[in-house]
């Protein structure tokens, strides 16, 4: 079956454009069919590009992939480059002044061999004319051989999974300092990165939206964009037709700042984690006197890594069952097969019974050994979280947040207080930011006293100053912690955020699907003899609360309600765009009338977005129903913190 996602299609238009946007970008998907590089059809090609491409081109192509596709040097735009004369160039960058000045410079002094201009966004009509001008004036028009606007601008970190790389975009959207105008160029960029994504699927969405804010400002603006696009609205390759859900970050800033319990989240908010490489450092011989520490660093590919694909949305203690199993599975194969082969009977007599089993077999070693390195990759990976999450007791504090946002206290603030307390002032539970984040969820999931949150910002700071005295980075982060409830306390007494209630609801497990926590640590105590679970069984109790309930984010549910259509919710409520239609859709009318269910949806956030929040929305994902995720920015919990605090 073609894979739809949003992550090949970009792929595909990335390979068209590195054939010189001469052939279909899915005529050679399969490298292993490329003609050889150099050849005259994969000819030998220098790519150019500007930071923001090159953030788009490292998720998806590695250099070994580039270097297949002909491409024998990639640089960077405004970096130092010697001549090459006689080799074709590959531009892709953004449509700046400053871009087609740099590109207009190269042309005249004659860098390259000729020009291919591909632009990620549209390039405006006056800068093409000023473009012109300066190749025509320099003499250089001749070496322009063509000009593409390509539309992809965002980045694609895995199949339905993106972000449009709008750095500090909370801090951008809420500023007093934002001015109206910036604002607007603010939406326009979004939209345009928006318009990229739907170009890019060659699919016309309907667009859902709340009404008011800057989730109608970009609706209408894409909206239009999409109905005034020459070719775009003439596809018809599609039955169906994907649903673009638009939310505000200010609608859940829970989300972002929760402890998570799934492999993946955990992988982002524990380690450092970017563009899907994972770094961590590791302490080798630590009984000894100077023990050495050294950083391990690996590439993720969530969408080819066969464990990390089936497991990355599960419960973290899951994913350690799993990696041990595999693990031990795949060793007794490779045991097994070389043990046969170590036999000299079949080997030395081809009639031999069992010979060509043993030949698949030993054959299928190297393969073997691929996926046995892969799992222990993982298995240093989820050694490197379970590390963080026993030193800094992360279950305590999800198993608390979660109780907090499902409203396990809403009858009994008094516990709640006194259960935040308990865990901001033990000084061994976690970090600065770990107390931090919990007292957020508690300041924006109840209607605690101003009197009863200060008594808890004022035991934040004293365990702050303690722990600030052995880690110097907590003086800092505490003070911006501070600065970032001062802000969440402006938004809740001026009602600018929605109470708890209306952004998250619980949902009980299934029992028929369920497993108890007692049932799954019993089940990983009795695996501790595996590799992995081994030298995790020690702290598998500290697990217990990972393996929780789960509760549908504020997104979730907005998604579910939509494509459910639900009476009394948002289905109602939200704004209903689409571009086939002028003006907007009356919702009223549509109720009464048979509507096509609904087979994928884009939910696109405003104001950064999360792991925690792109595995929550997978809960409704199934068999018939396809749920992408994106947003101006993918952020950890620490990073929106530090936004918070700008604003405080």
């Amino acid at each position: 079956m073609k894979d739809s996602s949003l992550k090949s299609a970009q792929l595909a238009a990335v390979h068209r454009m590195l054939a010189f946007n001469e052939v279909d970008g899915t005529a050679y998907e399969n490298e292993y069919a490329l003609p050889p590089a150099g050849s005259s059809h994969n000819q030998w090609k220098i790519l150019i590009y500007d930071a923001a491409c090159q953030a788009i081109i490292s998720p998806i192509l590695s250099v070994q992939q580039l270097r297949r596709r002909g491409v024998t040097l990639h640089l960077l735009l405004n970096s130092e480059r010697e001549p090459i004369p006689d080799v074709p160039v590959i531009y892709f960058c953004r449509p700046t002044k400053q871009n087609l000045a740099i590109i207009a410079q190269d042309c005249a002094k004659g860098l390259y061999g000729r020009a291919h201009l591909n632009f990620v966004t549209k390039l405006d009509r006056s800068l093409m004319e000023e473009f012109a001008k300066l190749v025509v004036q320099t003499g250089s028009l001749e070496s322009i051989a063509s000009v593409h606007d390509q539309y992809l601008d965002y980045v694609c970190m895995e199949k339905r999974l993106f972000s449009l790389h709008k750095v500090n975009s909370y801090v951008t959207y809420n500023s007093s300092g934002t001015t109206e105008e910036m604002m607007e160029q603010a939406m326009t960029d979004i939209a345009y990165g928006l318009f990229s994504v739907v170009a890019t699927l060659g699919q016309i969405p309907v667009i859902r939206c709340p009404r008011g804010g800057a989730p109608e400002m970009v609706a209408r603006q894409l909206n239009r964009m999409i109905a005034e696009h020459p070719t775009l609205l003439r596809n018809k390759s599609s039955l169906t037709r994907p649903l673009l859900v638009i939310l505000d970050r200010n609608a859940d800033l829970i989300t972002p700042v929760q402890h998570t319990s799934t492999y993946q989240a955990l992988i982002d908010d524990l380690l450092r984690h970017k563009a899907n490489r994972v770094e961590f450092e590791v302490v080798q011989d630590p009984d000894a006197k100077r023990p050495k520490t050294i950083l391990k660093r690996f590439d993720l590919d969530p969408d080819e890594d066969a464990f990390y694909s089936a497991h990355k949305f599960q419960p973290f203690p899951e994913a350690i069952e799993s990696n041990g199993t595999e693990l031990q599975e795949v060793t007794t194969r490779e045991q097994a097969i070389r043990s046969k082969a170590g036999g000299s009977d079949a080997r030395n007599d081809p009639m031999a019974s069992g010979a060509t089993d043993l030949a698949n077999a030993v054959d299928s070693l190297p393969a073997l050994l691929d996926r046995k390195k892969q799992l222990e990759v993982h298995t240093s990976i989820l050694q490197a979280v379970m590390n963080e999450v026993a030193t800094r007791d992360v279950p305590q504090f999800y198993e608390l947040e979660s109780s907090l946002a499902t409203g396990a206290y809403r009858n009994d603030l008094a516990k709640a207080k006194k259960e935040v307390l308990a865990l901001v002032s033990d000084e061994t539970k976690g970090n600065i930011d770990d107390k931090i984040r919990l007292v957020m969820v508690y300041t924006l999931t109840t209607a605690a006293k101003t009197a009863d949150l200060e008594e808890v910002k004022v035991t934040l700071q004293q365990v702050g100053d303690i722990l600030g005295a052995e880690d110097k980075t907590a003086s800092t982060r505490l003070a911006s912690g501070i600065k970032a409830l001062q802000y969440l306390k402006q938004l809740r007494s001026m009602h600018m955020i929605p109470s708890a209630t209306d952004m998250l609801q619980e949902l009980q497990t299934p029992s028929s699907a369920s497993e108890s926590s007692s049932t799954m640590l019993s089940s990983l105590m009795a695996k501790a003899t595996t590799q992995a679970t081994g030298l995790l069984a020690k702290a598998t109790d500290r697990v217990a609360s990972m393996l929780g309930k789960i509760h549908k984010h504020h997104a979730t549910v907005v998604v579910e309600n939509l494509c459910e259509m639900a009476q009394g919710s948002e289905d109602e409520t939200y704004l209903y765009l689409d571009p086939k239609v002028k003006g907007d859709v009356d919702i009223h009318k549509l109720r009464g009338m048979n509507r096509a269910a609904i087979r994928n949806v884009i939910c696109f956030v405003i104001g950064g977005g999360s792991y925690g929040e792109y595995q929550n929305l997978q809960m409704l994902a199934n068999d018939r129903l396809q749920i992408g995720y994106g947003s101006t920015e993918l952020l950890d919990a620490g990073s929106f913190l530090a936004q918070l605090g700008q604003l405080g």
